[in-house]
């Protein structure tokens, strides 16, 4: 091959060189397997205090699973070794964890050019008559890249949050799961002892009415008092089981692993409620959500930028190349000519100038941006009202705690004294029994709503509360202008 033909196949195979380059370049880590997945676990560890792992090996599986066992077979669980269990073994959380490194993959993949097209084509009969050869290149895409990657980079960093605000929903779940079946256990073990008393009433009445002592209305008072506690209680041991199953369900435990318990009662109140006197603030600062809209917005104004670049023209490409062609010579023998190719083709935009797309991308822009100012004041409302009914049920269970219990209490020690010194009938010192099981019931009600509203103040202020709202899929409109690659 003489020198002129190798460098008109050098300069046609410039593209496709340019690829080559452009594809080995630095991803900035997008290409680990583990991409992203640091800064989402800490931002999770932060706040639950627990940590995190993404499994991606059986070994990793293994490991995962013995230390699963190690916390909750035959143990009594509390709530922080729920929400780790949670966080290790839940598997659906390690399926919003795969959404981290298919975002990853986004913006690896668009560090790289399109792949050039290579074509050779032959005319005439005899194959070496006519070589044509052509490497064609898509300037648009290189010419968008940096765009495309600072989009891709947005939804990455969307994923890391959006897999964040997952593990909180479900740390917080769990919790939830937790205290119900904590409080159902306390209410069964209660109704357990309120049913032994109300049975012991029952039986006394009857006695008293063999006598003449009881009226039968008073009689049919205390046996159906009987029977509903033992309806009651009841109800309790299915709530009971209910609540555990749903714990067990969020740590995703089955076989062996569910043999594991909760304490009988709650916790006590704190000594005092926290005090918040920023806490509108201090949710704007924190929650989650909140930073996957702004990161919506600013994926939807780098769309909107790669739209108005991309407005007028919707493809580009440069094809360049060699032509060979030998042709028999009049005098005999052959002649060889080789000529370079190179052609730009894009589409002319007669009839769509582009205008279209510029505008959905507006709309897209303008109805994120409104979304996001609608989730800043929703943040803010939600904050007060979870602080508000923090502090309100931490009021009400302290007043029964502190106030009614001890009154119905002392009530009914004081009937029994006054019973048996003849001077309380038997008819108030049941109805004083029956008054304090309702107390107290009520009690162990206020202090179940108690710890549930401290989980949903943690949520009102970090997130992973209720369903996020902050953008997911990029819209048509968006995606309009990135075309080309």
């Amino acid at each position: 091959m003489s020198g002129r033909i190798k460098k008109l196949l050098a300069i046609g195979l410039l593209p496709l060189v340019v690829a080559g380059c452009a594809t080995t370049a630095s991803v900035d880590g997008v290409s680990s397997p583990m991409a992203g997945f640091a800064s989402m676990a800490a931002r999770t560890e932060s706040v639950t205090g627990k940590k995190t792992i993404w499994v991606q090996s059986s070994e990793e599986a293994r490991t995962a699973s013995e230390r699963v066992k190690g916390l909750v077979q035959q143990k009594t669980i509390d709530p922080d070794t729920a929400v780790q269990v949670a966080l290790l073994n839940n598997k659906g959380l390690q399926a919003a964890f795969a959404e981290i490194g298919l975002s990853a993959a986004d913006v690896w993949q668009e560090t790289m050019l399109v792949n050039p097209t290579i074509s050779i084509g032959m005319i005439g009969v005899d194959p070496v008559r006519t070589i044509e050869g052509a490497v064609v290149g898509n300037i648009l895409a290189l010419t968008t890249r940096q765009r495309r990657v600072a989009v891709a980079d947005a939804r990455f960093r969307q994923a890391q949050l959006r897999a964040a605000e997952e593990a909180l929903r479900l740390a917080a779940d769990t919790r939830r799961a937790w205290i119900n079946a904590v409080s159902a256990r306390e209410s069964v073990s209660y109704l357990s002892q309120a049913q032994a008393a109300a049975d012991a009433a029952s039986e006394l009445a009857q006695k008293l009415g063999e006598t003449g002592a009881f009226t039968k209305t008073g009689q049919a008072r205390e046996h159906v008092f009987y029977a509903e506690i033992v309806g009651q209680a009841a109800e309790a041991r299915l709530t009971a089981r209910t609540a555990k199953e749903e714990l067990t369900r969020l740590m995703g435990l089955w076989g062996p692993d569910i043999d594991y318990s909760v304490p009988n009662k709650l916790p006590a109140l704190p000594k005092g409620a926290k005090a918040k006197r920023a806490i509108e603030a201090e949710a704007l600062k924190n929650r989650v959500d909140l930073e996957i809209a702004k990161l919506e917005l600013e994926a939807l104004a780098k769309s909107y930028g790669l739209t108005e670049a991309t407005r007028y023209v919707s493809d580009l490409e440069l094809l360049s190349g060699v032509e060979v062609e030998r042709e028999e010579a009049e005098e005999g023998g052959t002649e060889t000519s080789v000529s370079l190719t190179l052609e730009v083709e894009f589409v002319i935009p007669i009839f769509d100038t582009g205008k279209a797309r510029m505008r959905k991308a507006e709309l897209a822009y303008m109805q994120a941006a409104n979304r996001m100012a609608e989730k800043a004041v929703n943040v803010r409302s939600e904050a007060r009202s979870a602080y508000d009914a923090y502090r309100s049920t931490y009021d009400i269970a302290r007043h029964y705690r502190n106030s009614v219990v001890p009154l119905r209490t002392k009530i009914e020690a004081e009937s029994v004294l006054t019973y048996n010194g003849m001077i309380t009938n038997t008819f108030e010192l049941l109805a004083d029994t029956r008054a304090k099981i309702s107390s107290i019931m009520l009690s162990l009600n206020a202090k179940r709503n108690f710890w549930l509203a401290d989980v949903n103040l943690g949520t009102a202020i970090h997130g992973g509360g209720g369903s996020s709202s902050g953008g997911g899929d990029v819209p048509a409109a968006a995606e309009a202008g990135a075309e080309g690659h």
